[in-house]
C-alpha cells in the first residue's frame, strides 16, 4: 500500500506478480519442465525445433497417438540441426538411432567416451530411451497404419513420450551450448 501512490500501480503490480500462477492454473496441462524445455530451444535459434516442440505440448492431451509421434520427430530434428551445425553430413535415410549416435561421439555423450561408470549407464540409458521412442512411435504413434486391434496410447503415454523427448532434447542443446561456448 504505501509502495505504490495510486491505485493504477498497486493493480499493475498485483497483476504481474499473480500472472504467471494465474496462467500456470489456466493452462493445467503443462509440466515443469515445459517452460524451461521451450526457452532452451527458443535459444537453441531453431524455428522448426520450436514449433515441432509447440505441436508436441499442444497434443498430448487431444491426440496422444500424433503427440508421440511428433516427440520422435522433436529429437530427430533437433540432432539434425546440431549435425548440420557441426558440418557432419547424413542422408535422408539415416534414421534416428544413427542420427543420435552421431551427435552423442560429437557432443562427448557415448558411454564409450566415458570412464565413470554412472555417467555411462545414464547416457546408455539416453540411447536406449531415443530407441524406445522410435520404436513407440512405429507401434502406437499414428504415422503408420493398424491392424484391427490398433493400440491406443493415452494422453499419459503421450506425456511420457513428450517429456522423454523433451529431456533428451534439453540435454542435446545445453551441451551443444557448453561445448560450443568453451571454443570461443
Amino acid at each position: 500500500k504505501y509502495k505504490f501512490s495510486t491505485y493504477a500501480e498497486r493493480r499493475t503490480f498485483i497483476w504481474n506478480e499473480f500472472a504467471p500462477l494465474l496462467e500456470f492454473l489456466e493452462t493445467g496441462s503443462k509440466t515443469p519442465s515445459d517452460q524451461l524445455v521451450s526457452e532452451v530451444l527458443k535459444r537453441f535459434n531453431a524455428e522448426s525445433v520450436q514449433e515441432v516442440w509447440e505441436k508436441a505440448l499442444d497434443r498430448r492431451q487431444s491426440d496422444p497417438d500424433g503427440a508421440i509421434t511428433i516427440a520422435r520427430t522433436l529429437l530427430e530434428t533437433v540432432c539434425k540441426h546440431i549435425l548440420e551445425e557441426k558440418s557432419i553430413e547424413y542422408t535422408h535415410k539415416t534414421d534416428l538411432p544413427q542420427l543420435y549416435r552421431l551427435v552423442s561421439d560429437e557432443l562427448n555423450l557415448s558411454p564409450s567416451q566415458h570412464t565413470e561408470e554412472v555417467i555411462k549407464q545414464i547416457l546408455g540409458s539416453c540411447i536406449t530411451i531415443v530407441n524406445g521412442l522410435g520404436t513407440l512411435r512405429n507401434r502406437v504413434g499414428d504415422a503408420h497404419g493398424q491392424g484391427k486391434r490398433p493400440i491406443r496410447p493415452t494422453d499419459r503415454h503421450a506425456a511420457l513420450a513428450v517429456n522423454l523427448a523433451g529431456s533428451i532434447a534439453l540435454f542435446l542443446v545445453e551441451t551443444w551450448e557448453a561445448r560450443d561456448q568453451k571454443k570461443n
